[in-house]
């Protein structure tokens, strides 16, 4: 069997019921009550591997809160949108973004490993009916500002090795592009996907490549999860991380700090620490500016510098994400 047949396979027993994974987490009736079955516009889906580090018999697991509906996402408050970052005001092509100088993203498909509840992204209308990046090739090879592109989605490697290949060619030909960025969650649902045909492919690809993955919880992170991470750190390609800041998963000093030191001791950086994109159904994840703020403070203070993520909010036509600096924790408290 192919390393992708493998990949593919696993990524089969992804838990898209909700009466399913109740039934293997030993949810009673009233804490199935609390579950949220009519989101068909965003449905469920967690990888079995995700599902197997929920504790079985509640809800508060943080692993199942990032993962699992429930009815909060009912709450719209008039502050939270369908795009809070402003996707749509920067789309230059249907599956191209461009917000930042430099920079572009390239939605390389819709497709995703599992479905964060809090995605920012949920409601975005992707193009699906092409799979061609011809437009989108087109508008980066005319505009020779651009040095980097971040391939987004969804998830670049839900992309089968075959069209991945393909597109990292076509990228590959444009002379003043410098730098090709994965933003990823694959490796921690499925580590499996970084086989052996992906590594040769980021092997052989001539342009700097950097991968940024998003994990928000320490136990998210097994010896699997390393050790396929390890493969492409191997080739030399940094691996950096962002995380979301969400109330009753990551919102505690423990928690973020045992995030961080596994994250440094695998060589992996802490990039980003994101306050909430407030997206609508996602309220009850939202944690403070200033609680965010105490949050990196202890974190500075105990670890190296380089083992502390910057805290982070995008706001929609800005150009850059806005770093939310320490010293506005006095501001925010008078």
């Amino acid at each position: 069997m192919s390393t992708s047949s493998i990949w593919h396979q696993i990524q089969r027993q992804n838990f898209t019921r909700l009466d399913a994974l109740a039934t293997f987490l030993e949810l009673s009736s009233e804490q199935r009550s609390l579950l949220l079955e009519d989101r068909s516009d965003f449905p469920m889906n967690l990888p079995l591997r995700l599902a197997q580090k929920i504790i079985k018999q509640t809800l508060d697991d943080p692993i199942l809160r990032q993962f699992v509906p429930q009815i909060h996402e009912r709450e719209f408050p008039a502050d939270f949108t369908a795009d809070p970052v402003g996707d749509l005001s920067s789309r230059r092509c249907p599956k191209l973004l461009h917000k930042y100088h430099g920079r572009a993203l390239l939605l390389a498909t819709s497709a995703c490993a599992m479905h964060c509840r809090y995605c920012f992204r949920q409601n975005f209308p992707y193009e699906s009916s092409s799979s061609d990046f011809s437009e989108e090739l087109h508008a980066i090879k005319s505009d020779t500002t651009i040095q980097e592109i971040i391939l987004s989605g969804g998830d670049p490697l839900s992309l089968s090795n075959n069209s991945l290949q393909s597109l990292l060619t076509s990228l590959a030909g444009i002379p003043h592009l410098r730098r090709l960025r994965f933003h990823t969650r694959f490796p921690i649902g499925i580590p499996e996907r970084i086989d052996d045909e992906l590594i040769r492919l980021l092997s052989t690809h001539p342009q700097q490549i950097i991968f940024v993955l998003h994990i928000n919880h320490p136990r998210e992170i097994d010896p699997d999860v390393l050790h396929a991470l390890n493969r492409i750190q191997r080739l030399g390609i940094p691996v950096l991380c962002q995380s979301v800041l969400l109330k009753g998963v990551n919102d505690d000093e423990e928690t973020m700090l045992s995030l961080c030191e596994k994250l440094i001791n695998a060589g992996i950086l802490p990039y980003y620490l994101h306050l909430l994109d407030r997206v609508n159904g996602s309220a009850h994840f939202e944690v403070s500016k200033e609680r965010g703020c105490q949050l990196i403070s202890y974190l500075q203070n105990h670890l190296s510098g380089y083992g502390a993520p910057k805290l982070a909010q995008e706001i929609a036509g800005e150009p850059g994400k806005t770093i939310i600096y320490l010293h506005s924790l006095d501001s925010l408290q008078t």
